[in-house]
């Protein structure tokens, strides 16, 4: 799990991107579905226009990875158990080229 603020590209992409939240919910025609991370244009910075969210699996490269310390790791190991016992309402979502 990246922390915030670290800047990515995903697979096939050709811009930065900046992760803005982890585990963000949106509603959807589908119901609620979940995420690894919401990202921004990077240096561009938040749109509420273009907000990109996407999973681990799609992140091609890190270019730089936000600051870590221990109420960061201690979120991570929080959010991890969380995604292991996730409201039946939501689903996780894929991400389609």
């Amino acid at each position: 799990m990246l922390p915030i603020g670290s800047v990515i590209y995903l697979k096939d992409g050709t811009q930065k991107l900046m992760i803005l939240n982890r585990g963000p919910i949106i509603e959807s025609d589908q119901g609620k579905i979940i995420y690894d991370y919401s990202a921004c244009r990077y240096p561009i910075g938040f749109d509420l226009e273009e907000i990109f969210y996407f999973n681990e699996e799609n992140i091609d490269s890190i270019i730089f990875k936000g600051y870590i310390d221990d109420e960061e790791e201690r979120l991570v190991d929080l959010y991890h158990k969380s995604m292991m016992n996730l409201d039946s309402g939501i689903v996780k979502g894929k991400v389609e080229n």
